[in-house]
């Protein structure tokens, strides 16, 4: 082919210079050695075709483009690949290399700053790095290599109220009088997230061969109330706080064991500081926490498993941040799933998983604040340890214009000591919630329903009260719920025992989702709400949301608060969500968001104030920047 290109280009420059001398020599006669060619009669030098040119209309051809990229990866030979397959070498560089030629318009996206998190970014592994960049001391050779940087800003700025239990040791007002005072306060929280990781392989079609990774996060958070003994268990302390702390979420190493198909199906193994969630939604279990997880996928992707065993670290109290300065606690987490496309039906995701939950925390432990938190500060205040099994099945997925997201939990397990027996009872609940969405245009209108089960006879010995390892849920809601979002205190100040946990649903009668125990002995929870995502610009979504709330038996609360009857009714739970992306993407997220809490009958009964607060509220203004 290349002996020729020397003939073709004295042809085409032959054809461009005298037209009528080339006809002429193409009707000539022919080469004895050559077979007879049948003359060709070419339009006139004035005539066109619309849409062609004219042979011979560029005088010269451009310079041959010659690869001149120093340390670069020849692609294997054409025999090595089948079909339609092309290679192309060191497919990372070759945009980059373009971008000094401001000629080339097209691919002027990816010249940009590095800096700038929207376009192809070394610092977003979008290239590997440059192998005479990497120093010698690293362990990582190789062209393959991926540095990957993010951070996040989070910020928070919550207005609410809240039913508060003023303190008998001393009142914040002079003649103040009453078993609950004022209710307002403010919370101020921000939160820098930054992230490292060095990645081996071509991860854009395959999982990588090994990652590294480091996650920190500080916070520093205001909070403001109005009495004595909520922000510590000294009276003398001031009703304001201002604390910071810095948390390790993430710290672990993924290796990946090999691929099991041409598709590459595969096996890893991961061990230390790393999320983990047990379900869709965060029903159970949604936390970073030290572990070791080996998973991997089957059947292009259809089948994919888990197996983990985890040891829960330390939260700091303040921040909800895991502190790694401190020994983790006696909190053993063991659990497996099994993830399967396109079952039962097309369309959809089953999910079927096996979870334990050891505790052996059989002493007693204070937060930061100077708040008992284990055991809970109910009953006859014993230390206790338990075991409980999770046997659940979710399903997540769509059909035509229906989303279904749903699961059911059993639970079983053994309590060593049940808190108003003070005997070992057995562990018996059970969990189910499932949110059904309907679409419509720009519009997608949602059905949400829970059930919790509570414990209906406190003193026998069986516990029938569900409750979760450490729930997060995305559900009905979220966050942007009144009764979600906040902690509502049972009794004994701000940190003693809690109905219900900040970020949670369950009213398990708890005194920290974050380091206290698990609470079997229950009223339980069931909820009822409509909602709606409205997509009124691309840019914005506004999420009204209505939530009607109950709990599943009040046995529990009759006993320990001495009463014959309350009535199961919480009360109304009404929300609304503005969320803004200026740049229709996740790198800038602003969230604006406002709650009303209608009490029912069950929730005046155990929170009548002096003060007369008929509803309670809950303002949010959330901003997440992401680079």
């Amino acid at each position: 082919m290349a002996s020729m290109l020397p003939s073709l280009m004295q042809a085409v420059a032959l054809i461009a210079a005298a037209p009528d001398e080339a006809v002429a020599a193409a009707q000539a006669p022919a080469p004895e050695a050559a077979p007879a060619v049948e003359p060709v009669e070419l339009p006139a030098q004035d005539q066109s075709i619309d849409g062609r040119r004219r042979p011979g209309a560029q005088a010269e051809l451009p310079a041959p483009i010659i690869q001149n990229n120093v340390g670069a990866v020849a692609p294997p030979p054409p025999e090595a690949f089948t079909g339609e397959e092309f290679p192309v070498p060191d497919r990372w560089r070759l945009a980059k290399a373009l971008c000094p030629d401001k000629g080339f318009i097209g691919i002027q996206n990816v010249c940009h700053s590095r800096w700038d998190p929207y376009h192809q970014n070394f610092l977003k592994g979008d290239r590997p790095i440059a192998k005479d960049k990497i120093p010698s001391w690293l362990p990582i050779h190789g062209d393959d290599w991926f540095f990957v940087l993010s951070g996040i800003s989070d910020t928070i700025v919550e207005p609410r109220n809240f039913p508060t239990p003023a303190s008998r040791q001393v009142v914040e007002r002079p003649q103040q009088n009453g078993v609950f005072g004022r209710g307002e306060s403010l919370v101020a929280a921000q939160t820098f997230i930054g992230s490292v990781a060095l990645i081996k392989g071509s991860t854009a079609y395959k999982p990588p061969d090994i990652e590294y990774r480091l996650t920190l996060a500080f916070n520093v958070n205001y909070v403001n109330v109005q009495e004595r003994r909520v922000l510590n268990v000294e009276p003398s302390k001031k009703t304001h706080r201002t604390d910071q702390f810095v948390g390790v979420q993430e710290l672990f190493i993924d290796k990946h064991l090999g691929n099991k198909s041409d598709h590459y199906d595969f096996d890893s193994l991961r061990i230390g500081i790393q999320p983990f969630q047990a379900d869709f939604r965060g029903f159970l279990f949604n936390d970073n926490q030290l572990g070791i997880r080996l998973f991997g996928n089957r059947d292009n992707n259809r089948f994919q498993y888990n197996l983990a065993a985890i040891w829960r670290l330390e939260k700091d109290t303040n921040s909800g941040l895991n502190d790694v300065t401190t020994m983790p606690r006696d909190d053993f987490i063991l659990f497996g799933n099994m993830f399967l496309q396109d079952f039962p039906i097309a369309g959809m995701t089953s999910l079927v998983s096996a979870t334990a939950n050891i505790n052996r925390e059989n002493d007693i432990k204070v937060d930061d604040n100077g708040f008992p938190i284990v055991p809970v500060l109910l009953g006859d205040l014993k230390p206790r340890k338990y075991e409980a099994y999770y046997l659940g099945y979710s399903v997540d997925g769509r059909l035509n214009r229906f989303n279904l997201s749903a699961s059911v939990y059993g639970l079983l397990g053994r309590d060593s000591h049940n808190l108003f027996t003070a005997r070992e009872a057995k562990v018996r609940g059970f969990f189910g919630a499932a949110e059904l969405s309907y679409d419509v245009d720009w519009m997608r209108f949602k059905l949400s329903g829970l059930y919790a089960s509570g414990d209906k006879k406190p003193y026998d010995n069986t516990e029938t009260g569900f409750d979760a390892i450490f729930e997060n849920p995305v559900f009905a809601g979220a966050d942007t719920s009144y009764w979600i979002r906040q902690s509502i205190p049972f009794a004994g100040g701000g940190r003693v025992v809690n109905v219900s946990q900040r970020n949670g649903l369950l009213n398990d009668l708890r005194s920290s989702k974050d380091q206290g125990q698990s609470n079997f002995n229950n009223p339980g929870t069931i909820l009822a709400g409509v909602g709606a995502d409205l997509d009124v610009l691309p840019q914005l979504r506004i999420s009204p949301q209505l939530n009607r709330l109950w709990f599943a038996t009040t046995e529990t609360l009759k006993a320990l608060r001495v009463e014959d009857s309350i009535p199961k009714s919480i009360g109304w739970d009404l929300s609304t969500a503005i969320v803004y992306r200026p740049a229709m993407v996740q790198n800038a997220v602003f969230r604006l968001s406002g709650a009303v809490l209608d009490p029912g009958k069950g929730f005046k009964d155990l929170f009548t104030n002096s003060k007369g607060q008929k509803r309670y509220y809950s303002v949010l203004f959330n901003a997440i920047l992401t680079f």
